[in-house]
């Protein structure tokens, strides 16, 4: 598995990862820090232009900084994708002294276990997304 910058071209990709509409997360990788982590085949120089193949995607991260605190604003894909990508934003964190907080929503086992393997521990419920209920996991200063 290799973990690389997202670029625009992997908005359908993320779309379909994070059941999403494709231009929300073409403005999600203009707008924050955005991870991939692809098929080792499909690593790429990072210095050419990507035709990303949305088969070739096994997850995405994406981070920003708030305060003292990097919230991972989203994640997704497989649970072996989702608990390396959880390494940059606590990566970032450790280089800055900041804690580190996401959200899992109820019933995305899968995020849960990723999340609990990458060091994140539950803290307490978090705000309500479409109905169903979150769970805080934090970090302190990772």
């Amino acid at each position: 598995m290799h973990v690389r910058d997202a670029v625009e071209a992997d908005a359908e990709a993320l779309a379909a990862i994070a059941d999403a509409p494709s231009d929300a997360m073409r403005g999600l990788v203009h707008d924050r820090t955005v991870r991939v982590a692809v098929e080792e085949e499909a690593a790429t120089d990072p210095n050419e232009d990507v035709d990303a193949d949305p088969a070739d995607l096994l997850g995405f991260v994406s981070f920003d900084v708030r305060a003292d605190t990097v919230h991972v604003t989203q994640f997704g894909g497989t649970r072996e994708a989702a608990e390396r990508l959880l390494a940059e934003p606590l990566r970032f964190a450790a280089g800055e002294g900041m804690a580190v907080e996401l959200l899992v929503v109820e019933g995305e086992d899968d995020l849960r276990t990723a999340a609990e393997r990458a060091g994140f521990e539950a803290d307490g419920p978090g705000p309500r997304f479409e109905g169903k209920a979150t769970t805080r996991y934090r970090v302190e200063e990772a």
